[in-house]
């Protein structure tokens, strides 16, 4: 029996009854997206000055996005490209060939952690006794389909318990209110559990710790959702980010090609890292948080567009171009949006180097 046929065999296991509150999330979320899409805009607004990106709402609205409902839900050019569970079990393989760690970090939509901002029929729930009140969890869809990767033994970090934690208290927001990426807390707060998961790694233990610094600056931005939405009596987003630099005055850590880990995906590897217009600053993204918080810095394959088939590409296009790229390599990190999962133009099988 093959890996993908396992892979269904535990998709169908693992199905949960359809909670009555996620389908009426997807329902209202699938239904703003088309009145959006009608309208010719990327924008939905929300209350109190949140704006939400269509795309990431017609994904959640999709329902199940794999196996026999791909092709249904998928925006992939092609049908035989649509189902993402395919092409993540063969580019794990080949890496657990290579003899190198893959963890898939899916970010999730700015709707789920904040649902009572796009939706009347979600409010936050008691505060537990913590002070913070937290809105139910209802990204029933990408929890299945992160327990049918974890069951074909690929490792999840599964984002959305931290950040609605850490959503309400006084540290700041964990997505942007004005653009479709997270904010720079949420990139610290993945950092560090990426650092907790491989710490301990033996690869890890003797090598040099680069001596860093760091500094939080409110930061005021001109995020892509208000820059589209083109309404300037709404004030521009300010936010607080945590700029990580190299002690002695060298500046921001640069990625480092020989590094043992590669931190591959969309733009959510490169917004507060890459600067520019739309990358918004330099020195506090995820790539900067992973080097403060393991002390060495990671080695970049991010690409603007998607993370799920074009990222990959450029990932084997590096290994083309250098034939000894994947020998000192340990961990990919491939973080992505989670509306790749339906959203991206196709799931393509890509190899990591050439054959």
């Amino acid at each position: 029996m093959n890996s993908l046929c396992i892979a269904l065999i535990c998709a169908s296991a693992c199905f949960a009854a359809d909670d009555p509150a996620v389908v009426a999330f997807s329902r209202e979320c699938a239904a703003k997206a088309a009145a959006a899409d009608k309208a010719g805009t990327m924008v939905v607004q929300g209350k109190d000055g949140w704006l939400f990106f269509a795309g990431e709402l017609r994904h959640i609205g999709a329902g199940r996005f794999w196996g026999e409902n791909a092709a249904a839900v998928s925006k992939a050019t092609k049908p035989e490209d649509a189902d993402p569970l395919p092409a993540i079990l063969d580019f794990k393989a080949q890496f657990d060939a290579a003899g190198i760690e893959l963890l898939v970090v899916p970010v999730p939509p700015k709707a789920i952690v904040y649902p009572e901002m796009i939706s009347d029929a979600v409010s936050p729930g008691p505060d537990g006794g913590r002070g913070v009140r937290t809105p139910p969890r209802l990204d029933q869809y990408d929890r299945e389909f992160y327990e049918i990767l974890r069951q074909n033994k690929i490792e999840v970090l599964d984002l959305v318990p931290p950040l609605m934690s850490a959503r309400g208290d006084e540290g700041g927001a964990v997505f942007c209110k004005h653009d479709t990426h997270w904010s720079g807390r949420a990139c610290a707060i993945a950092a560090k559990l990426i650092a907790e998961r491989v710490k301990d790694r033996p690869w890890l233990k003797d090598r040099p710790r680069l001596e860093l610094s760091a500094e939080e600056r409110q930061v005021t931005i001109a995020g892509d959702l208000w820059k589209a939405l083109g309404d300037q009596a709404i004030p521009r987003e300010t936010l607080p980010l945590r700029f990580i630099s190299m002690v002695g005055g060298a500046g921001p850590v640069q990625p480092d090609r020989a590094s043992p880990i590669v931190l591959l995906g969309d733009s959510h590897t490169l917004v507060f890292h890459a600067g520019g217009d739309d990358m918004l600053a330099t020195g506090a993204g995820l790539a900067d948080q992973l080097a403060m918080e393991l002390g060495l810095a990671v080695d970049m394959v991010g690409v603007r567009g998607s993370g799920a088939t074009p990222a990959r590409i450029s990932f084997y296009r590096r290994s083309q171009g250098d034939k000894q790229y994947l020998d000192a390599k340990k961990l990919v990190v491939w973080c992505f949006s989670a509306r790749e999962f339906t959203e991206a133009q196709g799931w393509r099988k890509v190899p990591i180097k050439p054959r």
